[in-house]
């Protein structure tokens, strides 16, 4: 486990402001108890810093995961946020779309959100904005980007995709024979 290099931090950092913007700055300046950014095998993990320090004496072989896994790095290097993620990124979300009743299960299942299906957007939201989706009753559901902004979704036919699905938390049932 190590530092991130400051080319993956930059990488990093852009996709998580596409989804929180300067909220970032709450993940690492936590004045009660200060978490940081370690990786393992291309896998980002988000970590108190305490518990960083800790598993230094832990041999990388030895060492599976620690913290949360925010994503991981390809081989293009580009970063892929994983669903684990979307607890830290919920809580500093800066635009969000809700789903009715109805449209919880199509998106659960691993379908886009379509205008029928959005129960309230945030307004402003920008066209292919990172956007986290919450059912009505404000339990977050998963993450995407936007197809339209707040304006055009309001005169989009129902049928028309608002949202286009990057991560749920169905994935955990869908791909449970993958992720071991």
């Amino acid at each position: 486990m190590r530092p991130l290099t400051d080319t993956e931090t930059e990488r990093l950092f852009e996709k998580l402001a596409n989804y929180i913007g300067r909220n970032i700055t709450h993940l690492i300046d936590r004045p009660d108890d200060p978490h940081c950014f370690r990786i393992q095998k291309d896998r980002v993990y988000y970590v108190r810093e305490s518990i960083a320090k800790l598993a230094t004496s832990v041999a990388r072989d030895s060492l599976l995961s620690l913290g949360t896994c925010l994503g991981k790095f390809t081989k293009t290097g580009k970063f892929k946020l994983h669903i684990t993620a979307l607890n830290h990124i919920a809580e500093h979300a800066k635009y969000k779309v809700w789903v009715k009743p109805n449209g919880e299960m199509p998106f659960l299942y691993g379908n886009n959100v379509v205008k029928a299906h959005v129960g309230r957007i945030s307004e402003d939201t920008p066209e292919h904005q990172g956007v986290i989706v919450y059912s009505m009753n404000d339990t977050p559901l998963g993450f995407g980007v936007t197809a339209r902004s707040t304006a055009e979704v309001r005169r989009l036919d129902p049928t028309g995709i608002t949202t286009f699905r990057q991560a749920d938390v169905g994935e955990y049932l869908r791909d449970e024979d993958t992720l071991f």
